[in-house]
């Protein structure tokens, strides 16, 4: 056997890799679906499930033909930050069976994970999986503006159309469409999630833009992904896609022009609020946070402050592990400070902490917090002693989850379905490409 002829070791483990060339393929579909939240989790289900299957069938051999021992390891530690909260917290949750069962319906995310690390895991899969993204970003830019010229998302209505043919049924009720007051883009007036998910992915198009077109390209990627989240109503966007912006662009344009850029926001946003009576509304509840009265603040915050006070109580009360992963709907009624007053929210205790960091405390505790700290010290580690190309080839997926885990601002759900799996999907993104094969 010469020098170049491949060993039958070598050939093995090439064709007990070769099944995972469809994970690229695996991630943009499951993003692709994301309107149909059903589809989107029957796929990542349906993937996690064949990983585990492919795994079993290599007999877990190879590994590192598939990931890099670190990517394997830090996958893993960043799954165990998540799920081990949850664990702890289903012993003595407020609604345990639910708790237990959103503990063993979670042990999906593991695979999952992995499966997402693999897509980046090359230079080849991360170039298919970074650009799908930043099309898939594109795609969902345009399809909003043009909801911004015509009134209507061209990709919702057509995916409405096509529930209605299945089934007989829109995606959403009249009453949803008629209670909108702000752009929904592909998800639709009966999920009003587009300006944070646009913030949270914007950087995989702006930094594909800026590679193709440099200043120019990122310049007009900022503009359009900014007008729509500013439309898109989420204040939570806003502090997002300010800090992609901010991070992305000092490298890029550098302090000044990036002022420049800073600048032509702040106009768009006065012009916003000229012309739009639901965008002024939101800007002058924005402002009674500076106001000294608690009635101010909780109005500005959209009933908030009340949310975060029930928060509080559930720490004090269950400090060690909490109220239990998703629990919080259960245990809100015996913390409402207003319990005979109507929310701002409208009718029905809240549903989540809206917080990150009170999240985490409320339903998982002290534990909880502690384990999630842990992850952000090993994915900062990895992310300090990486060598200058693993930051580069990383630092869209390093963005994306950094802005979307920021903490200093409001949030969704992260042990809800929706976020959490886009949570852990940016964090696997990153693992797989921060510690990809390329450095083997």
């Amino acid at each position: 056997m010469t020098a170049d002829t491949p060993s039958l070791t070598d050939t093995q483990g090439q064709r007990r890799t070769h099944g995972w060339r469809w994970a690229p393929a695996w991630v943009l579909t499951f993003v692709a679906l994301w309107p149909a939240p059903g589809y989107a989790e029957a796929v990542m289900v349906l993937g996690a499930l064949a990983a585990i299957v492919r795994l079993l069938l290599d007999r877990f051999r190879g590994g590192t033909r598939l990931l890099s021992g670190a990517a394997w390891a830090l996958t893993s530690a960043l799954f165990a930050a998540y799920w081990l909260p949850q664990a702890i917290s289903a012993v003595d949750a407020v609604d345990a069976g639910r708790a237990l069962r959103e503990a063993a319906v979670d042990l999906r995310y593991l695979p999952f994970l992995w499966l997402v690390a693999a897509s980046v895991a090359n230079a080849q899969a991360r170039r298919v999986t970074f650009n799908g993204l930043a099309v898939i970003v594109g795609i969902w830019t345009l399809d909003a503006l043009a909801q911004v010229v015509v009134g209507t998302s061209p990709l919702f209505w057509g995916l409405d159309q096509l529930k209605q043919l299945i089934s007989g049924r829109p995606m959403c009720t009249v009453e949803e469409v008629a209670a909108v007051d702000r752009l929904s883009g592909f998800l639709g007036p009966c999920n009003l999630k587009l300006g944070l998910v646009m913030a949270s992915l914007s950087p995989f198009l702006l930094f594909a833009a800026a590679r193709r077109l440099d200043t120019l390209g990122w310049c007009l990627a900022a503009g359009a992904i900014g007008l729509i989240v500013l439309l898109a109503g989420a204040r939570a966007g806003w502090i997002t896609y300010a800090l992609v912006l901010l991070a992305s662009g000092w490298r890029l344009l550098g302090p000044r022009r990036l002022l420049g850029v800073f600048a032509a926001g702040g106009l768009v946003l006065g012009l916003l609020a000229v012309s739009s009576v639901q965008f002024r509304d939101r800007i002058v509840r924005t402002t009674q946070a500076l106001t000294a009265d608690e009635a101010g603040v909780d109005t500005a915050l959209s009933g908030r402050a009340q949310i975060w006070s029930a928060a509080a109580c559930m720490i004090a009360t269950h400090p060690v592990n909490g109220v239990g992963a998703r629990g919080f709907r259960e245990a809100y009624p015996a913390c409402d400070a207003s319990p005979g007053e109507r929310p701002a929210w409208g009718e029905g205790p809240a549903l989540h902490a809206h917080q990150l960091v009170l999240e985490v405390l409320s339903e998982t505790g002290a534990i909880g917090l502690l384990l999630w700290l842990a992850g952000a010290a090993l994915a900062w580690r990895a992310w300090r002693y990486a060598t200058p190309q693993a930051k580069e080839r990383a630092r869209p997926a390093m963005l994306a989850l950094a802005v979307t885990v920021f903490p200093l601002n409001t949030h969704l759900a992260f042990y809800s379905t929706f976020w959490g799996g886009l949570t852990l999907m940016l964090a696997a993104l990153y693992a797989g490409s921060l510690l990809a094969r390329d450095d083997d």
